[in-house]
C-alpha cells in the first residue's frame, strides 16, 4: 500500500457501478476504484485514495459519514448518497405524483437528520394546482416548505432555491415527469452539457441515466446531486426507532404511551393511536408508518 504521505483526500462525484470519480480540493479529478472486492462508497462521500498512474486510483478508506441514504427496487436497497445536508422533493401539478413515494422520502430524510423541502413544479397548469395544493396539505402541516414554480422559468427557480441551495449538499428527487430534469437544467446550467461530456470520456452511453452524479451550482452557490430513474427510497434497512424518527409528528403522543416498548400499531394505552382518533395525526401518514415498520420487519426476517 502507498505510504501516507501519497494519498489523497477527496470527494465523490460520481459513481457507476464499481467505478468513481473523486474530485480533489484543487478541483482535479481521477477515476477510482475499491480494492479488491470493497464496495460500498456512495456520491458524497469523502474517502482517503492511492493515486494509481496520472488520472486513476484506489479508494483505500472512506471517512466518516454524517449520513448515508439508500435507493431501492422491488428485490434490494442500495447506498447511492451520503453526507447530505437536504432532500430536495420534486412533485408537479401534473402528471399525478406518488403520495406514498413523497411521504417515504420525507420519512427517510427525518430519520436521516436531513432538512426536506418540496418543490411543486409546473403551476403554470392552473386546472390542477389548487388539487396538488389540497394533497401537498398534510406535508405543508409538518412545517415542510412547499415552494410553487415553473421550472421553465429559469428566473424564479433561481430567486426562489438559490438562496436555500447556498452552502449545502442537497438530494434532488422526483419520479418521472415531475420535471427533475428542468429544475436541474435551470439550477446547474452545466449540467446536461457535463452529463454529454462525462459519458463520451467513459464510453459509458446508455449507463448515464442510471449513474448518480454531484453538481457543483453558480454563485451563491451549493452542491446538488441527481440520481436520474429514482423511484423509492430505501427504507428497509431502518430499526424501528429510525423509523419512528422519520414521523416526528408521533413524538408528543408518544409521551402518553402506556409501554415504553409501544409499536404504536395495536397495544393498549397507545397515545399515537389515541391520537389518530382524535384526528390530531394524519390518517395517510399513520398507514405509511405501519407500511414502512412491517416492510422493515419483513425484511429483517429474510436476512
Amino acid at each position: 500500500m502507498s505510504s501516507a504521505a501519497a494519498l489523497l483526500e477527496g470527494r465523490i462525484v460520481s459513481a457507476h457501478g464499481r467505478h468513481y470519480v473523486v474530485e480533489f480540493p484543487d478541483g482535479s479529478q481521477r477515476q477510482c476504484y475499491p480494492r479488491g472486492k470493497k464496495a460500498g462508497a456512495a456520491v458524497g462521500d469523502r474517502v482517503r485514495i492511492s493515486p494509481q498512474g496520472r488520472d486513476e486510483g484506489a479508494i483505500d478508506a472512506i471517512l466518516p459519514r454524517t449520513n448515508l441514504l439508500y435507493r431501492s427496487d422491488e428485490t434490494r436497497s442500495k447506498q447511492f448518497a451520503a453526507n447530505v445536508d437536504q432532500l430536495l422533493i420534486v412533485v408537479a401539478v401534473e402528471p399525478t405524483f406518488s403520495d406514498d413515494l413523497a411521504g417515504r422520502a420525507l420519512a427517510g430524510a427525518w430519520s436521516a437528520g436531513i432538512e426536506p423541502l418540496v418543490v411543486l413544479n409546473k403551476v403554470d397548469l392552473p386546472a390542477g394546482v389548487e388539487e396538488a395544493r389540497a394533497r401537498l396539505a398534510p406535508v405543508r402541516a409538518l412545517g415542510v416548505p412547499v415552494i410553487e414554480l415553473s421550472a421553465h422559468d429559469t428566473a424564479t427557480v433561481r430567486s426562489q432555491l438559490a438562496a436555500r441551495l447556498a452552502g449545502r449538499t442537497t438530494l434532488l428527487l422526483g419520479q418521472s415527469g415531475m420535471g427533475k430534469s428542468t429544475l436541474l437544467n435551470a439550477l446547474a446550467p452545466h449540467a446536461d452539457a457535463a452529463t454529454r461530456e462525462h459519458s463520451t470520456a467513459l464510453d459509458m452511453g446508455r449507463h448515464t441515466t442510471t449513474s448518480t452524479r454531484l453538481y457543483h451550482l453558480p454563485p451563491p452557490g451549493g452542491d446538488l446531486i441527481d440520481s436520474p430513474g429514482f423511484q423509492a427510497f430505501g427504507l428497509q434497512h431502518l430499526s424501528g426507532a429510525d423509523i419512528l424518527r422519520g414521523f416526528p409528528e408521533f413524538a408528543p403522543h408518544i409521551e402518553h404511551c402506556r409501554f415504553y416498548n409501544c409499536s404504536h400499531r395495536h397495544e393498549p394505552g397507545c397515545g399515537v393511536v389515541a391520537a389518530l382518533k382524535a384526528g390530531a395525526v394524519d390518517a395517510g401518514r399513520y398507514a405509511l408508518y405501519c407500511r414502512i415498520l412491517e416492510e422493515s420487519e419483513a425484511a429483517q426476517q429474510r436476512y
